[in-house]
């Protein structure tokens, strides 16, 4: 594996490469991260399938500015700038929380998706309404006084939410989070959720029927924020899905079960049977 630091769009970018295994011969695997995380969420995803994880703008080691309005619609331009800078005409994708922004690329260029996965990805879907820390997110004033107060000891009580096992959240999650947690990270995780309403998520998988390729769609049952319907409605809207739905698993769901990473692997490897 290999970190890459580069410019796109006169921005600072950084992902992390991995070859393919021997014997591999689909499309190279697409990785989006969510919020807060970084590319660091998919390290043992990336060392069974080889593949591309990119620290989405505004997290991580990526490019933070202000200038930018981090919606939907701009991270969408910007996967799409990407896999050209890459010169990657086709990819499998596999996407958690808010990697769901490349679900509004896939629906725009289907052909170039060989293989999806989603993994408890927000719901670009109708008739979902925003968990209660996101509704403090994107409440002015009080959203920025809720970030004021991240700090390790906070992220580990909130984060008692986010996985099924009991306790907080590994700390080697908790530290990769707060390793990038600054004013940039926190400005783009505001102006994402607050260009976001429900109807607006709804819209941006209008198309997801245009989505023909084979689907995974893996959803921990216990997620605190993402009601486990959502799962099934994502699989029902995709023409090719498999649902793999986990009774003992939360937001991370590989985090509670090593074996989802197993089968996301065996999935993605199919292209090449």
């Amino acid at each position: 594996m290999s970190d890459h630091s580069e410019e796109l769009d006169g921005l600072p970018l950084f992902w992390r490469e991995a070859p393919a295994p021997a014997g591999v011969t689909g499309a190279p695997v697409l990785y989006l991260h969510g919020v807060p995380e970084s590319s660091d969420a998919w390290l043992a995803f990336l060392e069974r399938t080889g593949g591309l994880a990119p620290d989405l703008p505004g997290f991580g080691r990526s490019g933070k500015p202000g200038s930018l309005l981090y919606t939907i619609a701009e991270y969408e331009g910007f996967l799409e700038r990407f896999l050209t800078q890459r010169g990657l005409e086709r990819v499998s994708l596999v996407v958690h929380d808010w990697g769901a922004v490349g679900l509004a690329f896939a629906q725009r260029h289907p052909e170039r998706i060989e293989r999806l996965v989603i993994i408890n990805a927000v719901p670009f879907l109708p008739g979902y309404r925003w968990h209660r820390i996101a509704r403090i997110w994107r409440t002015p004033l009080l959203g920025e006084l809720a970030m004021g107060t991240g700090n390790l000891r906070t992220l580990r009580f909130l984060s008692r939410e986010i996985n099924a096992t009991p306790g907080p959240m590994p700390e080697a999650w908790l530290q990769s989070v707060l390793d990038h947690f600054d004013q940039g990270t926190q400005r783009a995780i505001l102006r994402l959720y607050r260009s976001s309403p429900p109807e607006v998520l709804a819209a941006a998988g209008a198309r997801l029927g245009l989505l023909g390729m084979p689907a995974l769609v893996v959803w921990g049952m216990r997620d605190a924020f993402l009601p486990a319907r959502f799962g099934q409605d994502y699989a029902e809207a995709l023409p090719d899905a498999e649902l793999l739905e986990l009774s003992d698993a939360g937001h991370v769901p590989w985090l509670d079960r090593a074996d989802v990473v197993d089968r996301v692997v065996s999935f993605l490897n199919a292209a090449s049977g």
